[in-house]
C-alpha cells in the first residue's frame, strides 16, 4: 500500500493558551495507521531535511512504515495550526508558502507496483502535489484499490470550484471515498450528507465512508445503506479520528485479503467500517494522532466473520 499527501508539523493549541508541536497530516497519519496495524505501507511526500523534517521521517520509520517512497527536500516543513476547542475539536490554519509539503512532483517508481492508494487532505489542494497525484491515480491499474479522503480544509481551499473540479477528477479513478458530515456542508452546503453521498456512488464510486461523529457512520453503497453507530468512548481530542478510520479501514481489509472485487459485498464493507472505528475509538481517547497498534485493540479485531 501507498498513502499519498503532506507530512508537517501541527502546533496544537489549547483553551488555555499552551501550545504543542505535533507531527501530523493526514497521510501521514493514515500511513502510520496502517503501518502500526501490520499493514505493509509507504508514504508518497515531499519531507523536509530540517529537523521537523526529520522528526517526521523518523516517526514513520519507528511506525514501519517504508521510507522507498518519501522524497526529501531542502525547504523548511510546512506548518499547521490546530486550535482545539472546550470538546476537542480542532480548527486548523495553515503555513505553506515555499514548504515542503506542496514541493512533490516526483513519484518514485516503487509506488507504481503498491496494490493499493490512499489519497487525501492538502494533497488534493497544494500545488504541484495535487497536480502530481491525479497524475499518479490515472496512471495506476484498474485492480489498484484507490481509497480518497478529501477532509477539506476551507481555509486553504483558494478556489471552490476548481477543487471540486479536481475532486471529480479523482473520484473517477477512485473506489472508495470517505467524507465527514463537515466534508459534506462545505461540499455541497444544505444537501443531506446521506443524499450527497449516494450521487457519489451513482457517479461510479463503488462505496462511501459517511462519518458523523458521534452519532453514526455510514456504509452506502449502490445495493444498501447501512448507519453503524459510534462507539462510546472518552474523548480527549479528535486529531487523526478521520485518518485513523480511513488508515484502520484499509489495514483490515487488505489484511483479510480483500480487493477491489470485494467491494461488492456491502455486508463485508460493514465488517470493515466497524474495525474503522474500533480504530478512530482508541485514537480520539489519546491526545494527538496516537493510533493504535495491533495488540492494543480487541484481539477479535482482525478477523473476517463472512456470516
Amino acid at each position: 500500500m501507498v498513502v499519498a499527501g503532506e507530512a508537517l508539523i501541527d502546533l496544537v493549541i489549547r483553551t488555555d493558551g499552551s501550545v504543542t508541536a505535533a507531527l501530523g497530516g493526514g497521510p501521514f497519519n493514515v500511513a502510520r495507521t496502517i503501518a502500526r496495524l501490520g499493514g505493509e505501507v509507504g508514504f508518497l511526500g515531499s519531507v523536509s531535511d530540517d529537523r521537523f523534517g526529520s522528526m517526521l521521517a523518523a516517526q514513520l520509520l519507528a511506525d514501519g512504515v517504508s521510507p522507498a517512497a518519501t522524497v526529501r527536500c531542502e525547504l523548511p516543513t510546512t506548518l499547521a495550526a490546530a486550535e482545539l476547542d472546550d470538546h476537542g475539536s480542532a480548527t486548523y490554519r495553515f503555513y505553506f508558502a515555499d514548504t515542503s509539503a506542496p514541493a512533490l512532483t516526483e513519484v518514485p517508481d516503487v509506488v507504481r507496483s503498491a496494490d493499493t492508494c490512499h489519497v487525501g487532505t492538502l494533497g488534493l489542494v497544494l500545488e504541484p502535489m495535487a497536480t502530481t497525484l491525479v497524475g499518479l491515480l490515472a496512471e495506476l491499474a484498474p485492480d489498484v484499490l484507490v481509497m480518497t479522503d478529501p477532509n477539506c480544509r476551507s481555509r486553504i481551499i483558494p478556489d471552490r470550484e476548481q477543487y471540486l473540479a479536481r475532486l471529480e477528477q479523482v473520484y473517477a479513478h477512485s473506489h472508495i471515498v470517505k467524507i465527514s458530515t463537515d466534508d459534506a456542508e462545505y461540499l455541497a452546503p444544505g444537501t443531506d450528507p446521506v443524499e450527497l453521498a449516494r450521487s457519489i456512488v451513482a457517479a461510479g464510486v463503488r462505496v462511501v465512508l459517511l462519518t458523523a461523529g458521534k452519532d453514526a457512520t455510514w456504509v452506502i453503497t449502490a445495493e444498501d445503506a447501512t448507519a453503524l453507530p459510534t462507539p462510546l468512548v472518552q474523548v480527549a481530542d479528535t486529531i487523526g479520528a478521520g485518518d485513523s478510520f480511513c488508515g484502520g479501514f484499509l489495514a483490515w481489509w487488505r489484511g483479510n485479503g480483500f480487493g477491489v472485487a470485494e467491494l461488492a459485498d456491502h455486508a463485508l464493507l460493514v465488517q470493515a467500517a466497524r474495525a474503522a472505528q474500533a480504530v478512530s475509538a482508541f485514537t480520539v481517547t489519546q491526545v494527538g494522532a496516537n493510533p493504535p497498534r495491533r495488540d492494543q485493540l480487541d484481539a477479535s479485531w482482525g478477523a473476517c466473520d463472512p456470516s
